[in-house]
């Protein structure tokens, strides 16, 4: 099992309850494990009763254990502010009002969210050296597919806006030929050197996402479920991700044989349909089944977690070191 182990799937399947159980499988196989959420309703706090924040802490009870939930819109707005602090402190006075205008305006366009929360994410994988497992509760599919995108799409647009850059700090280069010695701005521009960074960082991200980052996803046995996780499996195979394994959630318990009443009638219904779609699942989409887990009456925390846990059948040993790594 690689390092970084994402956990994906639409709305409402229940992606922090399977992601909870496998960070505290790790912590109980006496990995050091971080859990970190980008749910904005703060899911993981209620699993283990008990508040997070920013910062990783440790879970109470759990040995091995930290947590910390990154607030979405908090990130994008502290994303914002150091854009701005960034922008502001290479132009004149006189530009500062409308390169702020020009900023907020960005953020409001479609994938600034996903940036800012990138952005968090790579400062995650980077100072998570202390952790055997990092394991991310991600945000629903759609969103988080935008933002796992991210680090291809834009190490191709740094590179253009670099080229960019440059061309135009040589053409002023030439126009300060004259009776002047050529001014030499290419070594040390600030913007240049700051797209440069943003474009490591972007390098470093995508490398870890496609080298050592596993992916999961939850899905609930219904039929918009399942045709929302195919198009997930293909747009993440696409990325070249690797897709470890379905978890399947909130399967129905089938009632005794000897019940009877509409109830019973209505769960044998209902565990029918589940168990056709169980079977699609199986035979018809690549990635394995590692779960199938059964709804529970109450809520999934505490001894009921722990059960939860041992019904994963995903590996929490890291993976061996390569035999042809120098």
């Amino acid at each position: 099992m690689h390092k970084h182990v994402f956990f994906g799937g639409k709305g409402g399947v229940g992606k922090t309850t399977v992601s909870s159980a496998y960070a505290l499988r790790c912590a109980r196989a006496d990995l050091r494990t971080l859990i970190v959420s980008t749910d904005p309703a703060h899911s993981t706090s209620d699993v283990f009763d008990q508040q997070f924040d920013d910062d990783p802490s440790s879970v109470e009870g759990i040995d091995g254990l930290d947590a910390m939930e990154i607030d979405p819109e908090a990130e994008t707005e502290r994303h914002l502010m150091e854009t701005k602090r960034a922008m502001t402190d290479q132009v004149s006075a006189a530009m500062v009002n409308e390169i702020d205008r020009q900023i907020e305006m960005a953020h409001q366009t479609p994938g600034a969210y996903e940036a800012a929360l990138m952005d968090r994410f790579i400062e995650v994988m980077r100072e998570a050296d202390e952790y055997d497992r990092v394991v991310f509760d991600t945000s629903p599919t759609g969103g988080t597919l935008r933002l796992l995108s991210l680090p291809e799409m834009l190490e191709g647009w740094i590179d253009r806006l670099a080229h960019k850059r440059e061309q135009a700090i040589e053409l002023y280069e030439r126009a300060a030929i004259g009776n002047n010695e050529p001014r030499r701005m290419m070594d040390g521009d600030p913007i240049l050197d700051r797209l440069r960074t943003r474009k490591e960082r972007f390098e470093f991200a995508g490398q870890k996402l496609r080298n050592d980052a596993a992916f999961f996803l939850v899905v609930n046995p219904d039929e918009l479920s399942l045709r929302e996780t195919s198009r997930a499996v293909d747009e993440l195979q696409s990325y070249g991700l690797d897709v470890r394994g379905l978890a399947i959630n909130r399967l129905t318990p089938e009632p005794e044989p000897h019940e009877e009443g509409r109830g019973a009638t209505f769960l044998r219904d209902r565990v029918e349909t589940e168990r056709e779609h169980l079977e699609t699942l199986h035979e018809s989409f690549e990635p394995p089944v590692v779960a199938e887990i059964e709804t529970r009456v109450s809520e999934v925390k505490g001894s009921i977690l722990e059960t939860v846990a041992s019904e994963l059948e995903i590996e929490v040993r890291p993976d061996p070191p390569s035999s042809s790594a120098e």
